[in-house]
């Protein structure tokens, strides 16, 4: 297995040896389909637990290019164009819906956004296929927008259709990824489940220097933004103190404003790393930003997982994901409740 000092440096074969051995008292064989799948978070998360794959879908063909090189096969493309009959029966639909019309770095339009709409589609499998259970994955700001009521309609919906719901919203940094990533996740059992437990945070938290290259060369930071940072990191000096145990992250550099964070995690990875713009996180002493498989590390992909050399799709397709090992934790605890 890996060394203790890059623990969280793994590859595949060592995250599904070492998953297997922990669920081995389930014995319990099961399929999943893969919903807006992306680069496959929950494919990676389930399979690691002794689960098949039958079905994936995504419409964004960066992503399909990258989950075909991990997985051998191209999801299937829209979802809305699917019928629900040729979507193999499965045990655990899992979907991680497209968030940015719930979060603020998307202006929060939600249903009224054509992305927004594709909750539905979710509906709509769930109501033909009925499957023992599903995950979804979605942003924090999910459960407040439009007061509430946007929530609410998705509650009902899921409560509609015969499934017993549970919910919360976890942070990546808790469960030994060091990055800063809250989520909603929502379970939901067909059969009568009274109590479902999210897992517990760790005791001990992740080293986010045991993820970090060194010597990188070619990611410097552009000579204006480096600018502002300088300004504005002279600013954050004045009121703070730096722990020199830990890196400085800088984020969303302008010339008026920035973000820097010195706590031992990383900022949020986020879809909007692929617009340019300085949206990718920086490590300030180094002038430089994450690189690539920094960023897969940080959502808890293996060592030898693959991914395109272009930056731009290469770093929205990482901040579209799911962190792996906080999936597979909650997936975990759900195929106890298998039929």
């Amino acid at each position: 297995m890996v060394s203790k000092k890059r623990a969280m440096q793994y590859t595949l074969e060592d995250f599904k040896e070492k998953n297997l051995d922990e669920t081995e008292e389930n014995d319990k064989d099961f399929t999943f389909i893969d919903l807006f799948s992306g680069i496959g978070g929950f494919r990676l998360a389930f399979e690691s637990v002794g689960g098949k794959c039958v079905f994936s879908s995504d419409i964004d063909k960066w992503a399909n290019e990258t989950y075909y090189m991990n997985f051998g096969e191209y999801p299937h493309g829209d979802i809305s164009e699917i019928p629900a009959n040729q979507i193999p029966d499965h045990d655990i639909l899992c979907a991680g819906f497209p968030c940015q019309p719930f979060s603020i770095g998307g202006y929060r339009k939600g249903f009224c956004d054509t992305r927004g709409t594709l909750f539905f589609e979710i509906e709509r499998i769930l109501k033909a296929k009925k499957p023992q259970m599903f995950l979804l994955e979605n942003v924090k700001g999910l459960t407040n927008h439009d007061k509430g009521k946007t929530f609410k309609v998705i509650k009902e919906s899921l409560w509609n259709l015969g499934y017993s719901i549970f919910y919360q919203v976890l942070n990546s940094k808790d469960y030994g990824v060091p990055q800063n990533r809250e989520r909603i996740f929502i379970v939901g059992f067909k059969d009568n489940v009274n109590t479902f437990k999210f897992p517990l945070p760790f005791e001990n938290k992740a080293n986010i220097n045991d993820l970090l290259e060194k010597n990188v060369k070619d990611h410097e930071l552009s000579g204006i933004a480096s600018d502002h940072l300088k300004k504005h990191y002279e600013e954050f000096l004045k009121n703070k103190k730096v722990n020199k145990n830990y890196p400085i992250f800088a984020t969303e550099i302008r010339p008026s404003r920035c973000s820097i964070r010195n706590d031992g995690n990383s900022p949020c990875l986020t879809a909007k790393m692929g617009t340019g713009g300085n949206n990718v996180p920086v490590l300030v002493n180094e002038n430089r930003k994450l690189t690539v498989r920094e960023c897969l590390r940080l959502q808890g992909f293996p060592e030898n997982y693959k991914i395109k050399d272009n930056y731009s799709q290469s770093y929205k397709q990482i901040g579209n994901s799911v962190t792996v090992p906080v999936v597979t934790l909650i997936a975990k605890e759900m195929i106890k409740y298998l039929n």
